[in-house]
């Protein structure tokens, strides 16, 4: 990586409430799946936007997965380099649930409202 290239920025979803629903994720994990996740991120902020399958995966409408074996974490991208985290989830089946994905894309839509109610746009 380029010195003149800004490193990219990792930061935590946080509901109205104070709850950050990933950071409350990776604190329950445990194991293998923790060293995995920690590694992902560690990748994820290394290589930003270039990080590709097997480790990251669009999901469509700006919202990616994030994977390290059965954990997936949910992620969108904003201006400035920065890389939002919005949930995880320990996948027991090939699929996203249908609950999760919505859950996720609401509080990805949440994100952006607040981002432009800040900027005034």
């Amino acid at each position: 990586m380029s010195a003149s290239v800004p490193p990219w920025t990792l930061e935590r979803f946080v509901l109205d409430s104070g709850e950050s629903p990933v950071r409350a994720f990776l604190e329950g994990l445990g194991g293998r799946d923790r060293v995995d996740a920690l590694a992902l991120l560690k990748l994820l902020a290394e290589q930003g936007n270039a990080l590709k399958m097997p480790h990251s995966k669009p999901l469509g409408e700006g919202l990616f997965e994030l994977r390290a074996g059965p954990v997936r974490l949910f992620y969108a991208f904003r201006p400035g380099r920065r890389i939002v985290l919005l949930d995880g989830l320990v996948k027991k089946r090939q699929e996203i649930p249908p609950g999760v994905l919505k859950r996720v894309r609401r509080y990805q839509r949440a994100l952006e409202t607040a981002e432009r109610q800040r900027d005034g746009t």
